[in-house]
């Protein structure tokens, strides 16, 4: 099956340059995204971080369906338990108004922040995270399945009231949210670029393994349909893309530190002193990341995408030069289109 493309966007703020910068960034790559025949462009969740500047993705979804015109806008995700799952679906309704048929509501349980800042977007963080199964089903009821006899806002309505409705997935990087989107019937994601992939075979096989088909309902699936997320970096040769990826690399050896800094440059990265334990372990980095030529890249997701029953995979691409991950975006949705040409033509040959 050809592979879909799609886009995970964590608004990654570069040194050197502001926040809102990087918002306006995102807003530059979604229209070149939709015009490069990407499916999705999700946006990310991330608070009191001095390296992601989407701490309303929501809003960014708005801003992008209003100068797109054909892909899918969705976040990846909203953070559920920071929020009353009655506002998230009003949010998504006046999203689905905006663009009919074309938002993705993306939900999971992490923080996306560290535990002070989980308290003061929800003083009851505590137990917020483990109420997530039921703050799911509660928005699917306010996205259009009704709320049970029982529930006490049952006579709450969720307004817009529009014909359409949201396209809704679950997000994670553990088997919870795998099991928890198979027994809702709801198409998932996982997070493969956060866990170096770790996990993430096993998730989507007790996915489609626990799936309850729901044919015929609104907003449920009759059959599963997964993604994997994955971080990915393309350019037109392999010597300029891993040249790229020394930014990625050593903002990761921060990340395993607990520090979330701005994204540095490669010359910046080229600067740094590193010790024999943290050049080992970009060796180790390097060997798993999908960084390459456009066609050595392509072949790797594909791969991927196979060895995880999927059909569709989202790319991250954190790179501090704008130009260069916009041309590693073009650069890659060209040799996927190449691949499925030409295996068109040999299945017709």
């Amino acid at each position: 099956m050809p592979l879909a493309l799609s886009i995970l966007d964590q608004s990654t703020i570069a040194s050197g340059r502001g926040a809102d910068e990087a918002i306006r960034e995102t807003l530059a790559l979604a229209r070149l995204a939709d015009q490069w025949g990407y499916r999705r462009y999700w946006l990310a969740e991330h608070h009191n971080s001095a390296s992601h500047a989407g701490t309303a993705p929501e809003i960014l979804v708005a801003a992008i369906a209003a100068t797109t015109q054909r892909i899918r806008i969705g976040t990846a995700g909203v953070m559920l338990p920071h929020y009353s799952a009655l506002k998230v679906a009003e949010q998504f309704r006046v999203l689905e108004a905006i663009a009919p048929g074309r938002i993705d509501l993306g939900v999971g349980r992490a923080p996306g922040s560290d535990g002070r800042t989980a308290y003061a977007l929800n003083p009851d963080a505590a137990a917020a995270a483990d109420r997530f199964p039921q703050q799911v089903q509660d928005l699917m009821g306010w996205l259009g399945d009704g709320l049970p006899e029982s529930h006490p806002f049952r006579m709450v309505t969720a307004n817009p009231a529009i014909p359409t409705r949201p396209e809704v997935w679950i997000l994670g990087s553990s088997d919870f949210g795998a099991q928890l989107a198979a027994y809702f019937g709801l198409p998932y994601c996982f997070a493969h670029f956060i866990t170096d992939g770790r996990g993430s075979e096993e998730a989507m096989g007790l996915y489609r393994e626990g799936f309850r088909p729901h044919p015929g309902v609104p907003g449920r699936l009759a059959k599963p349909q997964g993604v994997v997320a994955v971080y990915a970096l393309t350019a037109a040769t392999e010597a300029e893309a891993q040249r790229h990826f020394r930014s990625r690399a050593l903002w990761r050896l921060s990340r395993d530190r607990g520090i979330y800094p701005p994204l540095p440059s490669a010359e910046e990265a080229e600067a740094y002193t590193y010790t024999p334990e943290e050049l080992a372990k970009i060796e180790r980095m390097r060997a798993r990341a999908l960084v390459g030529a456009p066609e050595q890249v392509a072949a790797r997701l594909a791969a991927l995408a196979a060895a995880h029953g999927v059909e569709e995979v989202a790319v991250l691409t954190p790179c501090h030069d704008p130009k260069a991950r916009q041309e590693s975006f073009r650069l890659l949705a060209e040799a996927v289109a190449k691949v499925h040409l030409e295996q068109g033509i040999l299945q017709h040959a």
